[in-house]
């Protein structure tokens, strides 16, 4: 199945690169991940619980990182194993296109495949769960970077806070 998108983020593209490749933020974002750990040279492993329709598991993966020019795109691969579930491989181009200050335009093509007894569930049903899945975790991405805790409609407050980073993920990076 193929599936395609875009979004516009209040980020700059350099903090929506450096979220995608952070495994808090890939554990915070992915539906049903119970763990994420790794780095963008080696690889990140995975251990995400998903329930697609009558089929409950468990899966653990490896995800890859590859063709990553910094702040404007990145290719994503991976694979996961659901023991009896099956199992699902698949890949993603992210791109980040800069709109304006602190914004992007972030757009994904992404390729899946599973094996097993998801299979036999039927593509509507696979289908229509992988792209939840990624409207979830492109959705909560957006949330994650854009949280805003400033006061709305006060423009003296932004303007003091203008230097100080916004959500959580950017207070994070901040600290670092």
């Amino acid at each position: 199945m193929k599936m395609q998108d875009s979004r516009e983020i209040k980020a700059s593209p350099e903090i929506v690169f450096e979220a995608l490749i952070s495994p808090d933020v890939l554990q915070e974002c992915i539906p049903g991940a119970q763990s994420v750990t790794g780095n963008i040279t080696d690889g990140y492993e995975a251990v995400v619980t998903q329930k697609v329709g009558p089929v409950k598991a468990t899966f653990t993966g490896h995800v890859e990182m590859s063709h990553v020019k910094s702040s404007e795109e990145i290719t994503i691969a991976g694979s996961g194993k659901g023991g009896a579930a099956g199992f699902a491989k698949g890949g993603a181009v992210v791109k980040l296109e800069a709109l304006e200050p602190e914004r992007t335009r972030l757009t994904y093509d992404v390729e899946a495949k599973v094996g097993g007894k998801l299979a036999q569930l039927g593509s509507r049903i696979i289908d229509g769960f992988a792209k939840r899945m990624a409207d979830q975790f492109f959705q909560r991405l957006q949330e994650c970077l854009e949280n805003d805790e400033s006061p709305e409609n006060d423009v003296e407050a932004e303007q003091k806070d203008a230097d100080k980073k916004k959500g959580w993920f950017k207070r994070m990076m901040a600290k670092s």
